[in-house]
């Protein structure tokens, strides 16, 4: 690998940690978003209403050009915006209101990497290499350690394990289809019409449009846009363009820098226990990022 192709590496993995660390603060938003009285679902049609809104006007200003698809790849644009995006946010939402808490909702949220590794060697024929294998390893390890599931006294039921899982397999949804929307589409054209579909589905069934008052307020406008923007398209914006150089396994892992960024979140604004066990769960996770970006490509299978 020459010192271009290293260089674009580098940048295209630093995408993706940004775009983790901005899903990271997602809570700041969107604990305000409850005070509201919306729940769960309408907060996030709020996010991908939004989302729509900004990415269309800002094409609409920019490069109109980029709205431009194909109607025969709309079955590609259902499953980012509706088969991952609204499942999974479905899926996760679901395992916290099953589960009162954070911490076993995130710890299966974050097995998408197992299925984004799994469907990549399957779809793509993505080699799966010690490095991975190993930085895998050590990631779940580290999610494990960050969101306190073994320090509390949890309580799985199947169903929980259901749409935990769920959660998880619908993130990993994304990295797939947007590896088939990359060769034709740009990543803001990708970007754009994940969330323009997930609206169009979601606004409908979630009741949204039955607690319009709650959504005229400065305080939900501020708050929305603010999710919509920093949280939903900024670091899909860096994701999706992060996934151009960057194999969709790789990617996976490289994002879980977001419960990184969201327990410190929660430690200096929420006042949330920030315990020796998260600090050692952060640090496999960094030790992770460090053994995918480095050393042998051996691959074992």
């Amino acid at each position: 690998m020459n010192v271009k192709q290293r260089r674009v590496n580098e940048i295209s993995s630093l995408f993706i940690l940004t775009a983790g660390v901005l899903w990271g603060i997602i809570s700041l938003f969107v604990r305000h978003l409850q005070e509201t009285g919306l729940t769960s679902m309408q907060i996030v049609s709020v996010r991908v209403l939004l989302a729509a809104v900004i990415m269309v006007l800002y094409l609409v200003l920019r490069d109109r050009q980029a709205l431009r698809i194909k109607l025969k790849d709309l079955p590609l644009f259902f499953g980012t915006g509706v088969c991952s995006i609204v499942f999974f946010n479905f899926c996760y939402f679901k395992t916290i209101e099953l589960t009162g808490g954070a911490a076993v909702p995130a710890l299966l949220l974050y097995t998408s990497p197992v299925f984004v590794m799994i469907l990549s060697m399957i779809l793509f024929d993505e080699q799966i290499t010690l490095r991975k294998f190993i930085s895998l390893i050590i990631t779940l390890a580290g999610l494990v350690l960050v969101t306190g599931v073994f320090s509390g006294n949890e309580s799985v039921s199947l169903k929980v394990i259901f749409t935990g899982l769920g959660s998880g397999f619908g993130y990993a949804l994304y990295s797939i289809f947007g590896k088939y929307l990359l060769p034709k589409y740009k990543p803001v054209t990708i970007t754009a019409y994940t969330f323009i579909v997930a609206a169009l589905f979601s606004v409908p069934f979630s009741g949204l449009m039955k607690s319009i008052t709650m959504l005229i307020t400065v305080k939900t406008l501020v708050s929305g846009t603010a999710l919509a923007a920093v949280c939903t398209v900024l670091p899909f914006l860096l994701y999706t363009k992060g996934l151009e150089k960057t194999d969709a396994g790789k990617a996976s892992v490289l994002a879980t820098a977001e419960p990184f960024v969201a327990a410190i979140t929660g430690a200096v604004f929420f006042h949330e226990e920030f315990t020796p066990l998260k600090m050692a769960g952060m640090i496999l996770i960094f030790a992770a990022i460090i053994i995918l970006n480095t050393g042998s490509n051996e691959k074992i299978y």
